[in-house]
């Protein structure tokens, strides 16, 4: 696992963030160093997923990055239940059919890029999960992904979500950052890294508070959600249609 050293120099201009190939490469020890008990959120995600995936049926995993959560999945899930893996980075898809591989991956698995700003394509699913993902995603394009995929799950399917928010009260939130970056130091991310990849995210990275994610999935035609994952200004959601 390489590491990552992205915004370690101090000199370089700042930039919008993207999943390039230079993130793609030490992904996997970014979001280790930068998300808080990421390991327990895979296995959580993993053990959600296994409670609603049906036989037969597609897992999505929309934003998925270098692959750890489908390699996490394939050790619990039943063997024909297929995964579909949506990027819309070459370079991330890439890394990810490399790790599935490597990880002895044998189940079908479709890699796809796709920009989920833009429409998309479910073909049977029976869970949808988006792990920090779809803070990505412009505003005005959620809602419209989120209720194409509640259309196209079957009654009782589930959409697991792992977002970072903001907090109700402005003072909780101010607290909950900037015990965040004392995290990211713990890490041995510096000053200048965690500075600069906060700029970089500004205008690519929109949290939503906890109520606005859990209206706008009630209102997207999930029948309810539930909090299963809570550490400071990160929070995963189930929703079930």
């Amino acid at each position: 696992m390489e590491k990552d050293i992205v915004f370690k120099d101090a000199q370089r201009p700042a930039y919008d963030f993207k999943f390039n190939k230079e993130v793609a490469t030490v992904f996997d020890d970014m979001v280790v160093r930068s998300v808080p008990y990421y390991e327990e959120m895979q296995r959580m995600i993993a053990e959600l997923t296994k409670d609603f995936a049906v036989k037969g049926t597609n897992v999505y995993d929309l934003g998925c990055s270098t692959g750890t959560t489908m390699i996490n999945l394939d050790k619990i899930l039943e063997k024909d239940i297929h995964f579909v893996g949506i990027d819309n980075s070459d370079e991330m898809l890439i890394k990810c059919e490399s790790n599935l591989k490597e990880a002895g991956v044998k189940r079908k698995v479709a890699y796809e890029n796709q920009d989920l700003n833009c429409d998309i394509e479910l073909n049977n699913p029976s869970v949808v999960i988006f792990c920090l993902t779809l803070q990505f995603l412009r505003p005005s394009n959620r809602e419209k992904i989120l209720k194409k995929i509640c259309d196209s799950l079957p009654e009782n399917g589930a959409v697991i979500l792992i977002e970072k928010i903001l907090t109700e009260h402005s003072i909780c939130n101010r607290l909950f950052i900037e015990h965040y970056y004392q995290f990211k130091k713990r890490n041995g991310y510096n000053e200048t890294e965690i500075a600069k990849k906060r700029e970089s995210l500004e205008n690519v990275l929109v949290p939503y508070q906890l109520s606005e994610n859990e209206a706008l999935l009630k209102d997207c035609g999930f029948r309810f959600t539930e909090v299963f994952f809570k550490w400071y200004n990160f929070t995963g959601v189930i929703a079930i249609k």
